[in-house]
């Protein structure tokens, strides 16, 4: 691969991208100015190539003037080591985990970060090396790539991103994209469905790739069940039977790594799920039993839900509102999150007894979390006899 970028990249002007809010899922919104003749090449392509044209599109112009080089056509420079990876979304639940792993395994890893006021020097604590880009500013992405053999996409793709584009235009030699289980079947959900049209789009791409698709992280588990119980707090449900195969984002990273050196698995759509499918209601009850304590829940019936959805969707300011309730109502319908994995387990190689369980995980979590309270209880006491 070339060792510098003379592509042409879009230049892309986003009046509104997708947004992270805590405990919530990344929304999203787009749209595109009528009377602009000048039409993001990226986008259109994306569309078009992905099976989603004629979707409703939602609010943010995007402006782009664009040609994408082949790699054949850039000047030859110093061969890339194979051993080098950048992550992109590597501040998250899961691109943290995938940083840890690829160090660990001897990996040269380079993480793009969004500027920020408050830096993300844990990552560098731990041996990669920051760089800084938006992938809502197309400038800013060749120079993160300089280098690069392989990118691992932890992050919520938008269709409007150049980084597959820029990928593709500086011979990046393999990319790992994390996608959504079933996100193929739920076309009216935004997040599900930016994740299907960025799926078809390194399909028909010519990237050398593989897709992974995930039901759900144990880690969101603590914050939104584990916590709220320890803390007497109240703890949010729905009276829907879905069912959640949640995996722990160490064995996803394990298992992202050992696809990764699988030529066989190029081109491929993996779907990685936990070894059972639980309930909200079977979570909730397990974390009381773990904790030693009731919860006090508070269930919110779907109904209610795809109300309130209707409603958000007709003002403008509360499209993200809409947004978010529309995959909070998938969630909370009569689906099963879950994928058969003994076939994956065979082709990877890996024992199934190593994936650990959602009872394992959460045991060890309460087991620590008390521990740690009851010694601080009893330092507490020993510090008011003192005095």
């Amino acid at each position: 691969m070339a060792s510098s970028c003379s592509v042409p990249l879009p230049q892309l002007s986003t009046a509104r991208s997708l947004s992270r809010r805590r405990g919530a899922s990344l929304f999203w919104s787009r749209s595109i100015r009528q009377d602009d003749s000048n039409v993001s090449a990226l986008f259109k392509s994306l569309i078009s190539n992905s099976g989603c044209a004629g979707r409703p599109v939602r609010p943010a112009s995007i402006t782009c003037n664009a040609q994408t080089t082949s790699p054949s056509a850039m000047a030859s420079g110093t061969p890339v080591r194979a051993t080098s990876l950048l992550v992109v979304g590597a501040t998250g639940t899961l691109g943290r985990q995938v940083v840890r792993r690829a160090l660990d395994e001897g990996y040269d890893v380079r993480c793009l970060v969004r500027p920020r006021p408050t830096p993300a020097d844990f990552l560098r604590d731990w041996g990669a090396t920051i760089v800084n880009g938006d992938l809502s500013k197309p400038d800013t992405i060749p120079a993160t790539l300089v280098g690069v053999h392989t990118i691992i996409d932890c992050a919520t793709g938008r269709p409007e991103e150049p980084i597959q584009t820029c990928a593709k235009a500086m011979g990046i030699q393999k990319y790992v994209f994390f996608s959504i289980h079933n996100c193929d079947m739920h076309p009216d959900v935004p997040l599900m469905e930016i994740k299907r049209c960025t799926e078809r789009y390194l399909q028909d791409s010519g990237l050398n790739h593989i897709t992974i698709r995930l039901c759900g992280f144990m880690q969101g588990l603590i914050g939104q069940y584990a916590v709220p119980i320890l803390e007497q707090k109240s703890v949010w449900g729905t009276d829907a039977p879905t069912r959640i195969a949640y995996m722990d984002t160490q064995d996803i990273a394990r298992l992202t790594f050992i696809a990764l050196r699988n030529p066989k698995l190029d081109g491929k759509v993996l779907t990685f799920a936990g070894p059972r499918a639980w309930t909200t209601q079977e979570v909730i009850t397990l974390c009381e039993r773990l904790a030693g304590q009731d919860a006090n829940v508070t269930t919110v019936p779907v109904s209610i839900l795809k109300l309130t959805r209707q409603i958000t969707r007709f003002f403008q300011w509360t499209n993200d509102v809409a947004d978010r309730l529309a995959f909070s109502e998938v969630l909370s319908s009569n689906t099963v999150f879950t994928a058969q994995m003994n076939d994956t387990y065979s082709l990877l190689g890996v024992d199934a007894k190593d994936i650990i369980t959602l009872e394992r995980y959460l045991q060890e979590y309460f087991t620590n979390i008390l521990k740690k309270l009851k010694d601080l209880k009893a330092q507490s006491k020993q510090t008011d006899i003192y005095f």
